[in-house]
């Protein structure tokens, strides 16, 4: 079992995304997605989410809310149970060298066109609509999406 987290920075109608093309052998690899990563020993998931930004893109968060927990099952990968993070306040500047991949602020509206795993777009919408804290379980076979489940509830 694997413990990460996700973070989505909001400005203006957009979020900053990270699009993973850095790491051949990245399970991201091509796909646009928030920022986050693995949990550190004795990181609690805000722990870990400041400590990713502030790595991946050199902010540090101010104003950040905890908004949900995403379980992913694959038969590729262990199980990885991602903590989701919104940020709209921080301080300092977006590090234009990402060691994980390319960061650009994208528009809200833009983002489902992008190449992404199709559970992202469930979660997306999911704190786009301001739900509540939500527990959404995503199951994949290989890159194909075939479960998702909304607090105990199947929605595909």
């Amino acid at each position: 079992m694997v413990q990460t987290t996700l973070c989505y920075l909001e400005r203006d109608g957009q979020y900053l995304m990270l699009h993973r093309v850095k790491k051949e052998a990245d399970a991201n690899r091509d796909k646009w997605i928030g920022i986050g990563g693995k949990f550190e020993d004795r990181e609690s998931p805000e722990d870990c989410a400041l400590r990713e930004v502030r790595e991946e893109t050199g902010l540090t968060m101010t104003d950040y809310r905890y908004r949900g927990i995403v379980t992913f099952v694959s038969d590729r990968w262990p199980t990885e149970y991602m903590h989701l993070f919104t940020c709209t306040g921080w301080t300092g500047t977006v590090n234009p060298d990402c060691d994980e991949g390319e960061l650009a602020w994208i528009g809200k509206q833009d983002l489902l066109a992008l190449p992404m795993w199709a559970g992202d777009k469930i979660f997306l919408e999911l704190l786009d609509s301001d739900a509540p804290f939500f527990s959404l379980k995503l199951v994949y076979t290989g890159e194909r999406l075939t479960q998702a489940v909304l607090n105990g509830k199947p929605i595909l």
